[in-house]
């Protein structure tokens, strides 16, 4: 029995779950996790004709798609990996797809090591950063400036509702870097103590907007009346090549529940609860955007985007 093209493998299915309910989260590891449950589904499929295999891949490619829809790692990695499908046999198919999801999990492997050196020099001895959210990318030029001997401090903010920024500050206390965390509404107060704030990205648009956790927009315009350099460390995975032309980034809405549990509803009354995930931080608010290929001013991140991706908007990553 083969699979129809609304069907797809446990192991999709799986990813898709944790990546939605973000048990899987941070944009490099949504996409690893995509990349290795593509490879799964391609390894395992029952299909017996290419036209068969083609399209339990496209299924699966929905189906991971639709979780996170401003997350742009995750289409990027399947743009990587289903658009290296070629051959004239299931089996080759099958091998196309399992060589492109290993190498791309290899370069993503890699890329951020790379991120994280070229962070590093940008951070000086005995300088305090302040994060927002979680960001791997972010940690990696922190633990990168470590290994070069450099003392970092670092100011954490909470970031509610869902408080990652709790799982950043056990990172952080992991690598023996001194950590203050701070409610949300406090990083003005604190800002007087920084030397940078150190962020990541979820999607980064052609003019060099970032798209990150809700409150990144708010801090970086009090970071700036500061003087307080803000630094967005992402992998070029985060770039979304469909705002070349002209498309904007999807803002995802959350569950009102993280914000506003039942009994809070009865005790206030019925209220309109909105949980905007992310907010768009305009360029002018960005001193350098870090990437495995060096450090750019956000108004020229177009011209890395083109090089990777040409002057075509992305597509639909399951159109191979």
């Amino acid at each position: 029995m083969t699979q129809s093209d609304s069907e797809v493998h446990p192991a999709v299915e799986s990813a898709a779950e944790d990546i939605a309910t973000m048990e899987i989260r941070g944009a490099a590891t949504i996409a690893d996790a995509a990349a290795e449950a593509l490879a799964v589904e391609a390894e395992e499929s029952e299909a017996e004709t290419p036209a068969e295999f083609r399209a339990t891949m496209r299924a699966a490619g929905r189906r991971l798609v639709e979780t996170r829809p401003t997350a742009v790692s995750l289409p990027n990695a399947l743009r990587y990996v289903l658009r290296g499908m070629g051959g004239e046999s299931v089996e080759g198919l099958r091998s196309s797809i399992l060589d492109s999801a290993a190498e791309f999990r290899r370069e993503l492997d890699q890329a951020q090591d790379n991120l994280g050196r070229i962070g590093a020099n940008r951070l000086r001895d005995g300088d305090t950063v302040m994060t927002h959210c979680h960001s791997t990318d972010a940690l990696s030029c922190v633990e990168h400036a470590l290994d070069q001997g450099k003392e970092i401090h670092a100011i954490v903010k909470e970031t509610r509702p869902r408080k990652q920024g709790h799982i950043t500050a056990r990172w952080l206390r992991e690598m023996d870097v001194p950590v203050t965390l701070i409610v949300d509404n406090a990083a003005r107060r604190y800002l007087d103590q920084t030397d940078h704030v150190l962020v990541g990205a979820d999607s980064i648009a052609a003019d060099g907007s970032v798209i990150n956790k809700i409150g990144t927009s708010g801090l970086a315009v009090n970071a700036r009346e500061r003087g307080v350099p803000i630094m967005v460390a992402a992998q070029t995975l985060k770039l979304h090549p469909d705002t070349m032309t002209g498309h904007t980034v999807e803002i995802e809405m959350r569950d009102e529940r993280e914000v506003l549990t039942l009994d809070d509803e009865a005790d206030i009354g019925d209220v309109t609860v909105e949980n905007p995930a992310f907010d768009v931080t305009p360029p002018r608010y960005v001193d350098a955007i870090v990437t495995e290929r060096g450090q750019f001013p956000p108004e020229s991140i177009v011209t890395l985007m083109r090089e990777l991706f040409g002057d075509q908007q992305g597509g639909e990553p399951w159109e191979t």
